[in-house]
C-alpha cells in the first residue's frame, strides 16, 4: 500500500486514521473496531464489506505510528 494513498484515506464511518495490516491485506480503523479489505491492491472501503473487530484484536494491534 503506497503511504501517500494510505495518509489520504479515512475509515467511510468515523473520518478517522487507518493503519494497514500487511499481512491479512486489510485497512484498520481502530475507532469503529472495523477492518476494510483490500483486494488486488484496491481498498474496499464499505462498511457491509469491513469485518468487525472485537476489542481484544484491536488492543492487540501495535501502536499506530505516524505518516511522514
Amino acid at each position: 500500500m503506497d503511504s501517500k494513498l494510505l495518509a489520504l484515506l479515512v475509515c467511510p464511518v468515523t473520518k478517522g486514521p487507518l493503519d494497514y495490516d500487511r499481512t491479512a491485506l486489510e485497512l484498520i480503523s481502530r475507532s469503529a473496531r472495523l477492518a476494510y479489505p483490500v483486494r488486488d491492491g484496491i481498498p474496499i472501503l464499505m462498511e457491509n464489506e469491513a469485518r468487525a473487530m472485537t476489542p481484544e484484536e484491536v488492543e492487540q494491534l501495535p501502536a499506530r505510528t505516524p505518516l511522514a
